[in-house]
């Protein structure tokens, strides 16, 4: 039966190891409700169905309480991954805390970048893969959650290759500008940890571009529409925005518990206006900011005095962390700095709470409030938000909403505002506390629909969903790998060929892409390899190149190969003269050169190389952003420049080329296999330009392509360093 693997960095129930017994108490949160309606749904439709949910249990467990603690925790179908008081301090407290949370929502003058928590926090990633990898059974699925555990799933994905794993990260994924403050290690480690995911998911699109844009900069791998190619392997991210048990809300807000406790709130607080906020203590959520804004707010208009109490209940949280207590100290004088300013006998203007509240209580204020003040400086999502307008059953509320939330995409019609001036949140206390029954309707309503319709089951089965589409792309692509089984059948068609036809691409498939071409030499293992391949017709391979004639025939000319140069332009054969394809005069060049020429001077380390027959502009020595955008703009110049004439614009990788229209390596190709006829034929390349060649083969033709699995070609190669015994095992099969 399927299951399905929650890993999170804390169990949805918290442990405490007392002198007797173990105490097991159920924790609460967004991710917890989430995942509990969605596996209540799960299970009623899909009889036999399980979840397990992998993960810290909250506290030390000292060495003889761990079994009995296990078997408790298993009876809720909860794995604990146990964790020493040193390792949860420098994990938790450590890195995550003090190094990723305040990066990932742009607090840098926060960031520790202790080498020390790094090194815990890779250490208990590693705990983490060895439970989960405890449990795996074939068919499960891996959801791994959150900024705690983004080295987790290369972890995993190194022990289960095939393993179908998301990932998604419920904080910002700051931009590129941030993230790369990191050292260098660490980043890239981060990087290639989410990369081990299928899927990885955001709350908004401007986190997954900003996660794909560092890691087009820092690890070189560009993506399509959020499909990422890791060599032959497929990646995807995406949007997915979670949303509230809005159900749940709802029928709680209808309850007569909780209708009698909103009576008791107007009672007590004196059947004023009720400006409400629920926050956790943390630096990101603005709390100081906004009793800042509440202040002017009173300032500025005098006739709400009496009229209005700000509720601020705030959870305590992460009390070890030394922010933390400065900013709780901070929000005590700053309330009773208010509350002594504006306060009399029988009016205190913030009711301030600091302390964590049930379900009930919660939905009962949420149902009280005139007005909900969310105005985080900086959040992933904000669930707060949604429970409020979910809570909402009448229409009624008006929701004020920092700009810097992620549920702000989703929630236009609430008064968005800038929590980081105090004059737009005293304004905007002004209007949502003076705004009529009907207009709070029509904002609300739209929203609560929107809400309702994509609510946290609908989040979990679209990642779902969307991660078991990813999974049947990445099967489809896998059928063309060349497995063993498959480079056995070509091996022996191969030595069964009469009349074989080996068409070779050079840079990126026969030796690595060099920062400059210069630098691509081959080797002595090449060189003889290609020896070997042409001692058994020397009119049976070609090395067919962008490059120009005279560098491959200095390199190559001694092996005996034939050679086809600048994209099919020149050919030779083997102990023949060159010959050119298509004879065409070169005084085409005068007005490209220039061209191009201008965007070496706008991007550094960009270079020039004129051919023959053609005139390439390199940039892969660039600066990854820029170069592609000028890639973009020189060849959209370079067309509508060459659009009358009978050239042809060709964007390869990392390089924009001019060449003679017609001469491709297709071309090239196609005069080879009719003039041969070969009954064997092995194509393999790297780049764009080797798809005009898989393109002109015949059916039968064994193509295959080095990396990215966007092709035409019939088969693919993980990466280059795997072209070379490919082409040893032919030989190999020649001599059994």
């Amino acid at each position: 039966m399927p299951r399905l693997i929650i890993v999170s960095n804390r169990l949805p129930f918290t442990l405490h190891e007392g002198e007797a017994e173990l105490e097991c108490k159920p924790s609460s949160g967004g991710l917890i409700t989430a995942f509990g309606a969605y596996v209540e749904q799960r299970r009623e439709q899909e009889p036999g169905f399980e979840s397990i949910w992998v993960g810290w249990p909250g506290s030390e467990i000292s060495d003889a309480a761990r079994e009995r603690a296990s078997e408790l925790l298993k009876q809720r179908g909860a794995l604990p991954v146990f964790l020493s008081r040193e390792e949860s301090d420098d994990f938790y407290y450590g890195f995550c805390n003090r190094t990723l949370w305040p990066l990932f929502h742009y607090f840098s003058s926060y960031v520790d970048y202790e080498p020390k928590y790094w090194d815990t926090y890779v250490r208990v990633n590693q705990s983490f893969c060895g439970v989960v990898s405890s449990l795996l059974q074939p068919g499960d699925t891996v959801w791994v959650q959150d900024y705690q555990l983004l080295l987790l799933p290369a972890l995993l994905r190194e022990r289960h290759p095939g393993l179908q794993l998301g990932f998604f990260l419920h904080t910002p994924f700051p931009s590129y500008e941030v993230f790369r403050l990191l050292p260098t290690p660490w980043k890239r480690e981060i990087l290639r940890g989410m990369l081990g995911a299928d899927l990885i998911g955001f709350h908004v699109h401007e986190y997954t571009q900003y996660f794909l844009h560092s890691v087009q900069r820092i690890l070189g791998l560009e993506h399509r529409l959020g499909q990422i190619a890791i060599g032959a392997e497929l990646r995807r991210a995406d949007t997915f925005p979670l949303g509230v048990d809005f159900a749940k809300f709802e029928q709680l807000a209808a309850s007569d518990r909780v209708r009698q406790r909103r009576a008791q709130i107007a009672e007590e607080l004196g059947q004023r206006k009720i400006v409400l906020s629920v926050d956790r203590l943390d630096y990101t959520k603005g709390i100081e900011s906004r009793l800042r804004g509440y202040e002017l707010f009173l300032e500025r208009f005098p006739e709400w005095h009496d009229k209005v109490v700000f509720v601020p209940l705030v959870v305590p949280s992460r009390a070890e962390v030394p922010e933390y207590e400065q900013l709780k100290r901070a929000l005590d004088e700053r309330v009773g700095e208010i509350n002594g300013r504006f306060g009399t006998l029988g009016w205190v203007p913030v009711v301030y709470q600091y302390r964590a509240v049930d379900q009930e209580e919660l939905v009962a204020l949420y149902v009280a409030a005139d007005a909900g003040l969310i105005t985080p400086l900086r959040d992933g999502m904000n669930l707060v938000a949604k429970e409020y307008l979910a809570s909402k059953s009448d229409g009624s509320g008006a929701l004020i909403l920092s700009e810097m939330a992620g549920a702000s995409r989703e929630m236009a019609e609430a008064i968005l505002i800038n929590p980081n001036h105090w004059d737009e949140i005293a304004e905007a206390l002004n209007q949502a506390l003076s705004m009529s029954a009907e207009e709070q309707r029509l904002r609300n309503t739209p929203i609560r629909e929107r809400l309702r319709a994509y609510d946290s089951r609908r989040w979990a089965v679209h990642f779902m969903s969307s991660l078991g589409k990813v999974k049947e792309q990445q099967r489809r692509l896998g059928s063309k790998l060349l497995n063993r089984e498959l480079r056995g059948a070509l091996s022996r068609a191969y030595r069964a060929a009469q009349r074989p036809l080996l068409l070779l691409d050079y840079d990126g498939t026969l030796v690595p892409i060099a920062p400059e071409p210069r630098l691509a030499a081959p080797d002595q293992e090449l060189t003889e390899l290609l020896r070997r391949l042409a001692s058994r017709s020397a009119r049976s391979v070609f090395i067919i190149s962008g490059r120009e004639r005279g560098t491959l025939e200095r390199w190559l000319g001694p092996t005996r190969v034939g050679l086809i140069a600048e994209h099919g332009a020149w050919l030779r054969e083997s102990g023949e003269d060159w010959r050119l394809s298509k004879p065409q005069s070169p005084e085409w060049k005068a007005q490209i050169v220039p061209i191009m020429g201008a965007y070496v001077s706008q991007v550094a380390g960009s270079l020039l190389e004129e051919k023959d027959q053609s005139v390439a502009w390199h940039y892969r020595r660039s600066d990854p952003e820029l170069g592609a955008q000028r890639a973009k703009e020189l060849a959209d110049e370079l067309t509508q420049f060459t659009a009358n004439l009978d050239l042809q614009v060709l964007e390869g990788k990392k390089v924009i080329e001019v060449r003679v229209a017609g001469v491709n390596k297709g071309a090239a190709a196609a005069v080879l296999v009719l003039e041969r006829e070969p009954d064997f034929v092995l194509a393999i390349g790297d780049d764009q330009t080797d798809e005009d060649l898989f393109r002109s083969l015949p059916a039968s033709a064994y193509s295959v392509h080095v990396g990215a699995p966007f092709t035409v070609a019939r088969f693919n190669l993980h990466e280059q360093k795997d072209v070379r015994p490919l082409l040893s095992e032919l030989l190999e099969e020649e001599r059994t």
